[in-house]
Formats: structure tokens, C-alpha cells, sequence
């Protein structure tokens, strides 16, 4: 009987294969009750921390060791960074309430063809208009150049129209009661003052005036634009047209 025992026992003897085996498995069962003392800490601190207080985030690492980082930024902080960085909606840690986060809007177009920063703009704001009435990129080189040779890309006020200056503007001009990017006039039935100093409106109008003229897609660029300008010059327009294509193929490519 004794002599079946001592068998017994050594033949449940541990071997090299199995104290590795085992010694690998405390360590995964302690990294694992580790992560989960660590996930409930976490939980705890989500759900009773003050918008002040800082975040504490637990995983369980690549080699089984368990990483425990506390933020640098308080609890709200952090909460609204990890998920502006996803759905865009953010808990308002004053609140605790759901909000949208706006995106950053787009910066703005890189000046070309020997234009400033903000006659770049405004050539923007007319291709923009364009793009929102589905025309093709045509209608926006004839708006571009005729803006230039009317305006040279500046929002003008009129000395004419002291109305003119309440809105907001780049300069001044004094033909007549022409005001705004396309030198508009609301005594010719362009639309009002306040319609005319705003560039999306005035190329909107410019843009509608040129559907109207037939066939406009094949025509000359500068008998195009004269047929809505109806200007004293109508040949003013066609040293332009190199300018504004090169401004317009910069801008056509950029999201709205």
C-alpha cells in the first residue's frame, strides 16, 4: 500500500514544462484581476468625478502587463477629447448634457495670379456662388474677370451711395450708384444696397444674368461678360481671362 502511494506521488510530481506553464498562468490571472481593480476604478471615477476631476484609463498591454495612465486634463477635459475625436458629440462637462462639436472650418485659399489674400477670397466666394447653381467652371472665369475689371476684386462702397458703407466693405468707389464686387446698381434693378454689398448675392445675380445669354458657353469671354455688364468698355474684359483661369483652376478643386 505504502509502496502505491510514493508512485501516486511522484507520478503527480510537477515538471520543468509545467512550472513554466503555470508560472506564465498566475501571471495573466494577476494582470487580468489587475486590469479588472483597474476598469472598475475607472467606472468609478467616470461615473461620481466632478467635471475637475482627472481621468484614469486602465488596458491590459501586449505583454500582459496592465498600463494605468492617468490623464494630464481633468476628467470632463479628456471625456470630451476622445470623443470629439469621434462622432463629433461631446458631453458638456458643465452640463453633462450631448453637444455637437463644430469642425474647424477650412482654412482659405492660397493666394494666386498676383491677388492678395482677400481679392482671394472674394474670387472664392464668386466660384462658391457658381458651384452652389451647378455651372460649369466656364461661368466662373468670366465672373472672376469680370470682377477683376470692375472691381479688382475688392467689396466696393460708393461715395455715391452713403448707405453703401453700413455693410462691410474694402474700399470705395464712385461710378455712379455702382457698388460691390460687380459694380451693381440698384437703380438698374440689380437688387438693394444691402443685397449688392454681400459677394454671394451680387455673383448669384451676375451668374443669373449670364444664363440668359444665349449660347454664353462658346462666346468670347469678353462679349460674354459686356452682355450683362453693358459696359462702356466691353473689350475691358479679355485681359482678364489668363488671370481668372489660373484663379479659378486653384479654387475648383477646393470643398466648399
Amino acid at each position: 500500500m505504502g509502496r502505491h502511494r510514493r508512485k501516486a506521488e511522484r507520478a503527480w510530481l510537477p515538471t520543468p514544462q509545467t512550472l513554466r506553464r503555470a508560472a506564465k498562468s498566475r501571471t495573466a490571472l494577476g494582470a487580468c484581476v489587475l486590469a479588472c481593480l483597474g476598469l472598475a476604478a475607472t467606472t468609478s471615477e467616470l461615473s461620481h468625478a466632478s467635471p475637475g476631476a482627472p481621468m484614469v484609463a486602465s488596458a491590459v498591454l501586449g505583454d500582459g502587463s496592465v498600463g494605468v495612465q492617468r490623464s494630464p486634463g481633468t476628467f470632463g477635459g479628456a471625456l470630451a477629447d476622445a470623443q470629439a475625436a469621434g462622432a463629433g458629440i461631446v458631453l458638456d462637462p458643465a452640463t453633462g448634457e450631448p453637444t455637437q462639436v463644430e469642425s474647424a472650418p477650412p482654412p482659405p485659399p492660397t493666394p494666386v495670379a498676383g491677388l492678395n489674400q482677400t481679392q482671394m477670397d472674394n474670387a472664392w466666394k464668386i466660384v462658391q456662388a457658381g458651384q452652389g447653381m451647378g455651372l460649369p467652371a466656364r461661368a466662373f472665369v468670366i465672373a472672376v474677370a469680370t470682377a477683376m475689371q470692375e472691381s479688382n476684386l475688392y467689396n466696393l462702397a460708393s461715395s455715391r451711395v452713403p448707405s453703401s458703407y453700413n455693410y462691410p466693405h474694402e474700399g470705395s468707389g464712385s461710378d455712379h450708384d455702382s457698388v460691390g464686387l460687380f459694380q451693381q446698381r440698384a437703380s438698374s434693378g440689380w437688387g438693394r444696397v444691402a443685397q449688392l454689398m454681400d459677394p454671394t448675392y451680387a455673383a448669384t445675380a451676375f451668374y443669373s444674368a449670364l444664363q440668359k445669354v444665349p449660347g454664353w458657353q462658346s462666346m468670347a469671354l469678353t462679349w460674354a461678360a459686356q452682355r450683362v455688364q453693358r459696359s462702356a468698355y466691353p473689350y475691358a474684359y479679355a485681359k482678364h481671362e489668363s488671370r481668372a483661369q489660373a484663379v479659378v483652376d486653384a479654387l475648383v478643386g477646393t470643398s466648399p
